[in-house]
């Protein structure tokens, strides 16, 4: 019921959006892309998505998980194709929480690994915003500019709060509240060494960066000649706006949000509603390489019980 609901919003959005914008000039905008920057787009995209898993590792490891690398990037991609090709009810975290658990780590234990590097991830996507904002102020309109630099200081604000957390005896006491609590017990364990949390953060920015190069490759395919720094502002919220998961894989909250923004400074809607598609596209070819982990791991997992029953 969830993803059919899902499914409502995501035709709803696209259904206003093309009352707008011209379907046949949107088709005819993408048969013309560029298949040279679209390759170098994937490239970043399936860089990100490597770098990802190394920054989840790197949390991981201080924690109770000793896995290879190898795990790490094979699980990230698994929950990638999760998400973006198998919209189920199983989403890409969920995946990553049983390929811990599977291999003998408590459940609550890798939740809280995950949610960890999750909640680094959206720290780096602000810190991103932050100073993109601030340095290149004055590329958007001033009140948009302001706008986004309070977001990414309340959230940042937000997530150093966190670490206090575990002081408030009384947050123990209730099912929901405890979750915090025990994440800032997590928090200030993982990083008594403020440095490591730099370092985790800075891992973080680098993968957004490497998103937003892979969408402004896309853009150039399409021959929208805008400035690297108006997607250095514009991608991160878009990003932000995509966290509530009211649609399939993001469709349609991504290409609404990135017409709004981008349509701020370039007119041509078209080509914009064009480049989220492609990036849409795109995030489901890069998840691909997850089908094939999941189904090999699927077909190990036959071959021991079948050896395991021959015994």
């Amino acid at each position: 019921m969830k993803n059919v609901l899902k499914l409502l919003i995501t035709i709803a959005i696209f259904y206003y959006l093309f009352q707008y914008i011209d379907f046949y000039a949107l088709m005819a905008v993408l048969a013309k892309s560029h298949g040279g920057d679209i390759l170098i787009a994937l490239i970043f995209q399936l860089g990100s998505t490597y770098l990802a898993a190394y920054r989840w590792r790197a949390i991981s490891k201080p924690l109770v998980f000793n896995e290879p690398l190898s795990f790490y990037v094979k699980s990230y991609f698994k929950g990638s194709f999760f998400n973006q090709v198998l919209p189920s009810s199983i989403g890409g975290d969920a995946v990553r929480v049983l390929d811990l658990t599977v291999r003998g780590y408590d459940k609550k234990e890798a939740f809280y690994g995950v949610f960890v590097d999750r909640v680094v991830g959206l720290v780096g996507l602000l810190v991103l915003n932050l100073f993109a904002s601030i340095f290149f102020f004055g590329t958007f309109q001033e009140s948009f500019s302001y706008l986004i630099i309070f977001i990414s200081l309340a959230g940042i604000t937000g997530f150093s709060l966190l670490f206090f957390l575990n002081k408030i005896d009384f947050l123990q006491k209730y099912k929901f509240l405890n979750l915090f609590y025990r994440l800032a017990n997590r928090l200030n364990s993982l990083y008594k060494d403020r440095t490591v949390l730099i370092k985790h953060i800075s891992i973080s920015v680098i993968v957004h960066l490497l998103t937003v190069i892979s969408i402004f490759a896309i853009a150039l395919s399409i021959d929208v000649k805008l400035d690297f720094q108006i997607f250095l502002i514009a991608i991160p919220p878009v990003f932000l706006l995509m966290i509530v998961p009211l649609s399939l894989a993001g469709w349609g909250i991504r290409e609404g949000a990135m017409v709004g923004i981008l349509m701020l400074v370039y007119e041509d809607k078209t080509k914009i509603l064009a480049i989220s598609i492609l990036y849409g596209l795109l995030l489901i070819i890069s998840a691909l390489p997850g089908s094939y982990f999941w189904i090999k791991g699927i077909s190990n997992k036959n071959k021991k019980t079948t050896e395991q029953d021959k015994l």
